[in-house]
């Protein structure tokens, strides 16, 4: 009987709908497809530096809008509206918090990961310590964490917004958004995911910013909000229970670090080892700064990001606040039949906030665009997730197994990927359907807290301490992993409890919020990965020179052995004994002395990027960076 009230309600809401919306919904896919082919014929798509870093020739401002657009998928537009819901503006310090993040991979690990040309990131650790182990144990994770949280996350919330909003079935718009984003990218590679990333960041901006002045219309502007946000009290209540009622401390970015939802430790201190792993060590992140031209523009890109991610607090957060204080019975339902009925969900519909609002405030065409928004937030996270896991599951597993495979086999294989990506995406929906969708958001934010932190404790101590070496580093991650494992399936076997019930979990998984967990996390690999390094011998010079932020400038570029495909199909045997390491697309290139050779010979050279910088521009993005910081700061004071 639910499923029946909730279908026949996703049904009336399509109702809504317009011709004008379905035009303007169709004139954005073929946009989206022109952008992604025209980008495609930019960049030779046969090469794998063209395919996977985009000809190491992108500027700063689609890097930047890309990395804006990567880290916001779907999944962040409907759990950011839903927590903001839920529990006001304190979740904006996850966009806040990435600002410094960025400028530190822009001055601090890209400078590391290109002074010897790497293509991912498990590729840099097993050049920094050695041997495979750690290497294939990253790539494998990574995969898993791609799969698991990021496509199913984007998958469930943007299947949701349109099931809300359209109508359709929950299978057809998936699969038919997942066959049109798999399609450009199989083409084009890493050149068509930046600039329809591009091209996604202009349509989220401009229809959030519709959004967001209606939505305020509404209310009567800015200085009510506080006001009306508290008075949304759902109409039907469970008594002598409080989780009706909306937090006293909604307009407040930093709580308390004992009983708060969000504690400001955690805010700030174990919330910025999960954005280092995100922004630093993520290759979906990583691996468009490495497509930069310079090191310049990769920083440029990193300004234009941390600007950009201050405005989802304006435009997603703050209207999801609007939505529950003008939907309270709804958006903030807290009896499970009552949600049932609005949602599907027993948990709560806090995550229908931004969807509710496109429904009932956009006109006729601008509903339209809204929809067209939150398909590019999806696909554009899709795009971003498909092209890199294929990268590395091609560089980092396949060349493992095939060590002699040429570029064509490795191509094949990075769209092949794609495609099986696409096909478990597709198995993975009646799982994400039947999730709990009140605390999906949750759930993510917490998997990463357990999974992440030995990642970012591990990369840190190999950029920052020479000592560090892979007995250490190797024994770190599997004592993280283990531990996180173990918190992990307890935050499995004893669920949050819906409201008005008891909660039978054990003490320490209530007293230990996840993002507090995430610093003893840290703290615990960090400390076995400093003793065991101790306690084993040094690593060799060539593990460490250009492999490290401070051995970054010794000397000239070591001899490093080939572990990876050159971008050159046919060499002679000769010409790659003394290939050297070089700032290239990463790969190792034959010595400059056969460059000229190589180019009489019709074979094209990858191009290098140089890590030197003109002077003018290397201040110019010192002063940008400062003043992004000092506006950061005055945001976080102005709303701590």
């Amino acid at each position: 009987m639910a499923d029946s009230n909730s279908s026949s309600q996703f049904y009336a809401h399509s109702q809504y709908f317009s011709v004008s919306d379905i035009i303007v919904i169709g004139a954005y896919f073929l946009l989206n497809v022109a952008v992604g082919i025209w980008s495609s014929c930019r960049v030779s798509r046969n090469t794998l530096s063209g395919y996977f870093l985009a000809g190491r020739d992108m500027a700063w401002w689609p890097i930047g809008a890309s990395l804006f657009a990567s880290s916001e998928g779907s999944g962040l537009f409907i759990g950011l509206a839903g927590t903001g819901a839920a529990g006001g503006i304190a979740v904006a310090g996850f966009e806040w918090n990435a600002t410094y993040v960025l400028l530190a991979l822009a001055w601090i690990f890209v400078p590391v990961y290109v002074s010897c040309g790497i293509v991912t990131m498990p590729e840099y650790v097993g050049r920094r310590f050695g041997g495979e182990r750690i290497r294939m144990y990253l790539s494998a994770l990574s995969l898993l964490l791609s799969v698991f949280t990021k496509i199913s996350t984007d998958l469930y919330s943007g299947a949701l917004f349109i099931q809300v909003c359209l109508g359709w079935n929950l299978y057809l718009s998936t699969v038919l958004m997942l066959v049109v984003t798999a399609l450009y990218t199989i083409a084009g590679g890493l050149a068509a995911v930046i600039y329809t990333d591009t091209l996604q960041t202009f349509i989220m901006i401009i229809g959030a910013i519709i959004l967001t002045i209606t939505a305020f219309n509404k209310i009567g502007g800015y200085t009510n909000l506080e006001r009306v946000y508290l008075q949304a009290v759902p109409s039907k209540i469970i008594p002598n229970t409080s989780c009706h009622l909306p937090r006293p401390d909604a307009m407040h970015l930093f709580r308390d670090a004992s009983d708060a939802d969000l504690p400001w430790p955690g805010m700030t201190v174990g919330l910025t080892i999960l954005a280092t792993w995100y922004w630093c060590t993520d290759q979906v992140i990583v691996q468009r700064s490495l497509s930069a031209k310079s090191l310049t523009h990769a920083k440029g890109a990193s300004i234009f990001a941390g600007y950009l991610k201050i405005l989802p607090f304006i435009f997603i957060i703050l209207p999801g606040m609007i939505s529950r204080a003008l939907y309270p019975d709804s958006v903030g339902c807290v009896d499970p039949e009552e949600c049932v009925k609005v949602c599907g969900a027993e948990v709560g519909c806090s995550n229908i906030a931004f969807p509710k609002l496109v429904i009932e405030l956009m006109p006729s065409g601008l509903r339209g665009l809204m929809i067209a928004v939150m398909m590019a937030a999806l696909m554009s996270s899709l795009t971003s997730i498909f092209n890199s896991s294929s990268t590395l599951f091609t560089m980092d597993i396949w060349k493992k197994f095939r060590r002699h495979a040429d570029e064509k086999e490795l191509l094949l294989v990075g769209r092949l990927v794609t495609v099986f990506l696409v096909v478990i995406s597709v198995v993975w929906i009646p799982i994400l359907q039947s999730a709990n969708s009140g605390q999906l958001y949750v759930y993510i934010q917490s998997v990463t807290s357990y999974l992440a932190p030995p990642i970012t404790a591990t990369f840190v101590l190999a950029v920052f301490w020479t000592r560090t070496n892979e007995p250490g580093a190797f024994w770190g991650l599997m004592v993280g992993l283990a531990v996180g494992v173990s918190r992990m399936l307890l935050e499995f076997a004893f669920p949050p409890p819906r409201c008005g019930l008891p909660d039978g979990a054990p003490w320490v998984l209530r007293s230990v919020h996840y993002l507090h967990f995430a610093i003893i996390l840290w703290a615990i690999t960090t400390a076995v990965v400093m003793a065991i390094s101790l306690l084993t011998p040094p690593p060799p010079p060539e593990q460490i020179r250009n492999l490290t932020w401070w051995t970054l400038s010794d000397g000239s570029s070591p001899d490093i052995p080939m572990q990876k495909v050159s971008t050159i199909s046919r060499r002679t045997e000769g010409s790659l004994r003394r290939s050297r390491c070089v700032r290239a697309s990463g790969f190792c290139s034959p010595h400059p002395s056969r460059a000229a050779a190589a180019a009489a010979a019709g074979t094209t050279l990858p191009t290098i990027p140089s890590t030197r910088e003109e002077p003018f521009w290397k201040h110019f993005c010192c002063a940008n960076a400062i003043i992004l910081m000092c506006v950061n700061i005055f945001l976080y004071a102005y709303y701590a």
